[in-house]
C-alpha cells in the first residue's frame, strides 16, 4: 500500500502539499486528476523516490521512499510524460534496459502488448511518431509487471483509437493485484477506467472517493432543463447535463468531466457532501 502521511510539499517558498493525508491500495487504477501545475506529477515523483517530502512521510508496503531500497525500487516503475530517447533505441531495447532490474518483467508480455498496439518493438525510436513513441513506453512499462505502475499524461499524443487501446489493455488489468495511478489534466480520456478518484487543487484533496460513492452523493441528470441548484450545468444535446446533490434520486451514469468541474467551483460545498 501507498501512504502519504501529514505529507506536505514545497520548493522552495512554494507550496504544493500541505498536510496531505491519501492511501492508495493494492489492486485498483487511481485516478489523479488536476489542472496543470497544481503538483500531481510532484506527488508521483514523491511516490517513486525522486523526491522527499518536506514535511510528513511518503510509504510503499513501509519503506520510506527516498530511501530508495532496492526492493522497492524493483516493485515500481514511473513513466513520466517526457522521456529522453535515444535516436537509435527501439522499444525492443528500451524494455531489455529496464528489465534487468525488474524481475517480473515479460517479453513475451511485451511483445503481446506491441502487437495489440500495433508497434514494431524493432523499429527505431526516432522513426516513430510521437504517438507510437508514447504506446510503445506504456507497453514496455506495463509489461514490467511492477506492484506498483505510476503513469504521467500517458494519453498525451495518442490518437482516439488509440487512447480506447490503452483504456481497454488496463480494464484486463484490474484484479491482478497491481496498483496503478494514472495523472492526468485530460480527465475524459481515462473516464470508465479509474476507480477511485482523485482530485487535488490549491495544495490540498478536493476529492477522494469511489465511483460507488460519489454516485451514492451526486446525481448526474442528462437532457433536463438547466438547473437552478446544480453544483455544475453544461449544455449538451437535448438539454442538459446537471450535476447535483443526490437528494435521494438513485443512481445515475458518472461524467468525469462535469465532476471535475463541479469539484473545482465548488470546493466547500463538495468537502461538506464527501465530509473531508
Amino acid at each position: 500500500m501507498i501512504e502519504l502521511k501529514d505529507f506536505s510539499f514545497s520548493y522552495g517558498l512554494t507550496s504544493v502539499f500541505e498536510n496531505i493525508n491519501l492511501e492508495f491500495k493494492e489492486g485498483n487504477i487511481y485516478g489523479l486528476l488536476g489542472e496543470n501545475g497544481v503538483g500531481k506529477t510532484t506527488m508521483l515523483k514523491c511516490i517513486s523516490g525522486l523526491l522527499r517530502p518536506t514535511k510528513g512521510s511518503c510509504t510503499v508496503d513501509g519503506d520510506v521512499t527516498f530511501d530508495r531500497n532496492p526492493e522497492f525500487l524493483e516493485n515500481i516503475f514511473f513513466l513520466p510524460d517526457d522521456v529522453p530517447l535515444p535516436d537509435d533505441s527501439t522499444p525492443e531495447g528500451f524494455f531489455h534496459a529496464l528489465a534487468a532490474f525488474y524481475a517480473s518483467s515479460s517479453e513475451d508480455e511485451m511483445h503481446r502488448l506491441a502487437k495489440e498496439l500495433n508497434i514494431d518493438p524493432k523499429r527505431r525510436f526516432k522513426e516513430m511518431s510521437f504517438g507510437q513513441q508514447k504506446k510503445s513506453l506504456i507497453v514496455c512499462s506495463l509489461a514490467l509487471n511492477t506492484r506498483y505502475l505510476l503513469l504521467d499524461e500517458p494519453t498525451n499524443g495518442l490518437d482516439i483509437p488509440s487512447k480506447a487501446d490503452f483504456r481497454r489493455i488496463l480494464t484486463e488489468r484490474v484484479g491482478n493485484g497491481q496498483t496503478i495511478i494514472i495523472s492526468t489534466h485530460q480527465v475524459k480520456d481515462v473516464e470508465n477506467l479509474i476507480d477511485p478518484i482523485i482530485i487535488i487543487s490549491n495544495s490540498s484533496v478536493m476529492l477522494n472517493a469511489s465511483v460507488e460513492t460519489i454516485t451514492e452523493k451526486l446525481f448526474f441528470e442528462y437532457g433536463g432543463q438547466q438547473r437552478p441548484d446544480a453544483l455544475y450545468s453544461e449544455m449538451m444535446p437535448g438539454g442538459y447535463l446537471n450535476v447535483l446533490p443526490n437528494n435521494g434520486m438513485g443512481e445515475s451514469l458518472i461524467n468525469i468531466e462535469a465532476l471535475f468541474n463541479a469539484v473545482l467551483r465548488n470546493r466547500e460545498v463538495i468537502k461538506n457532501i464527501f465530509n473531508l
